[in-house]
């Protein structure tokens, strides 16, 4: 699982270092590569394991629904896969780097199963302008259990 968010900065060939203790956790699951696509204002880095789980999930998904399609064609179409180098970075490729608007500064989140990789000014817009508190947050886990 990943947990925590971090300031790293990306260099000028499109690298980003991963934050250790993520690094840590992808080698205790045996996994050196990350499919990255843009999600959210971000671009979302799935572990390949977590990856596959979710496009099992999501085969199950009647592709004669719009919105379906609509999800599949956007969500993949941007996808690409990228291996963690020997020194712990990813190479994040120009397209999902434009589309998620990052440039030197971002913020590396830990979201349970997956990476978010954020513009630092966007995600600093996101915590400043959320509607959502974490009261509201909190209400809904008790309704559902949590």
């Amino acid at each position: 699982m990943f947990r925590g968010r971090y300031e790293h900065s990306i260099d000028g060939k499109g690298r980003l270092s991963i934050p250790s203790r993520f690094r840590e956790a992808l080698a205790r699951r045996r996994q050196k590569v990350l499919i990255l696509t843009h999600f959210d204002s971000c671009v979302a880095a799935y572990p390949l394991d977590e990856w596959r789980q979710l496009e099992e999930r999501i085969r199950k998904q009647s592709t004669l629904q719009k919105d379906i399609r609509a999800f599949l064609r956007l969500f993949y179409s941007g996808a690409m896969e990228t291996a963690v180098d020997g020194q712990g970075r990813i190479l994040i490729p120009p397209p999902l780097r434009e589309k998620a608007g990052l440039a030197r500064e971002v913020m590396i989140v830990g979201v349970l199963n997956k990476i978010e990789i954020w513009s630092k000014a966007r995600w600093e817009e996101f915590l400043a302008g959320s509607p959502v508190t974490f009261e509201d947050v909190a209400a809904r886990l008790a309704e559902l259990g949590i």
